[in-house]
């Protein structure tokens, strides 16, 4: 077992993901769709999962969350949440954990939020069924969130329905209503992806005043490797299911561990060289049950072909304190160049 995942005491991490395995069962099932995951979250912090498309970043998340779509089962590893493992809950028990302990803000506002009822008893909901507040103080409390999350006239805009709110509104909804029982944890999925520049930045600054305000800690879901810049201590790095890498937010932008990681920096488009060629990273993430054998990553990887490359590949804690996922570097056969894009 990872140490940093060990059974929580005073001081260890709010939430523990240790050896995460996941498959798809039934006919036609896959093994090890999410394989081995471990990283950890320390209450107060922000840590990104980053990534393509198809990774395993969101279905780690709703593992964590116990939301995991039908077929999908975890099958290997540990969930623990202030000590509490949560893959050995009831349902009763883990429906009593999130939205209590665990607060979650998805992609899509208004595929989210119910279109049948007004935001102000969304909002209320949660804190009627958790802490089971009378409906008036339960509503006083929503109109306190709204104003919280910078949505102007509060009070009438409780009976608002979602269609009739702008999509960054929506978005302040959906932050107000993961935020409305004093949540621990913030699961966040892409909160920002579907919103214009402006209102990205105005919701990253909102979650980070209440991370600074009230302690809430954050689990980041993207692909915006400029917000996990601005706005993430530590970054988790996700390849085909697997993580890849983990290190601190400098770090990982000054000398990436792996390849994958060191990839990804470099297609970020630089404003200071324009009309330059975006390096791309050829191929594409292997589809489910068609993994390669060794590491994931090798037949898209610049220095892929190396007979260490095609073996089983161990998560290695190197010596600054970062784990990786690549037996080159692990070795010290391979050392990437510093200059990663910020």
């Amino acid at each position: 077992m990872n140490p940093e995942v060990e059974h929580a005491e005073p001081g260890d991490p709010l939430l523990a993901v240790d050896g995460l395995t996941i498959d798809l069962t039934g006919p036609g099932g896959q093994p090890g769709l999410v394989q081995d995951v471990t990283f950890a979250v320390h209450g107060g912090e922000s840590v990104a999962l980053i990534g393509e498309s198809g990774c395993g970043k969101t279905m780690t998340a709703m593992a964590v969350l116990g939301l995991l779509p039908a077929g999908f089962r975890v099958t290997g590893g540990s969930i623990r949440f202030q000590g509490r493992d949560l893959l050995a809950c009831s349902e009763r028990e883990k429906r009593s954990v999130r939205g209590r302990s665990i607060g979650a803000i998805f992609q899509e506002p208004m595929s989210s939020l119910n279109p049948t009822m007004r935001v102000g008893d969304q909002i209320a909901e949660a804190r009627r069924l958790h802490l089971r507040e009378h409906r008036k103080v339960a509503r006083r409390r929503a109109r306190e969130l709204l104003d919280r999350v910078g949505i102007p006239n509060a009070e009438r805009r409780l009976d608002s329905y979602p269609h009739e709110l702008s999509g960054g509104m929506q978005q302040r909804v959906m932050i107000a209503s993961a935020i409305a029982c004093d949540p621990e944890l913030v699961l966040a999925d892409e909160p920002t992806t579907a919103l214009d520049v402006t209102i990205q930045a105005e919701i990253l600054e909102l979650l980070r005043d209440l991370r600074r305000e009230q302690g809430i800690a954050v689990l980041l879901v993207t692909h915006d490797l400029g917000v996990v810049a601005d706005f993430c201590d530590r970054v988790v790095a996700m390849y085909a299911g697997s993580v890849v890498e983990r290190s601190g937010v400098e770090r990982l932008f000054d000398r990436p561990a792996h390849p994958y990681t060191r990839a990804l920096l470099d297609a970020i488009p630089q404003t200071e060289r324009p009309r330059t060629v975006l390096p791309v990273i050829r191929g594409r993430v292997p589809p489910a049950g068609q993994f390669p054998p060794g590491c994931r990553f090798e037949p898209r990887c610049a220095h892929g072909g190396h007979d260490r490359c095609l073996g089983p590949q161990q998560e290695a804690s190197l010596a600054d304190g970062r784990y990786t996922r690549c037996a080159r570097v692990a070795d010290g056969d391979l050392v990437l160049a510093e200059g990663g894009a910020r």
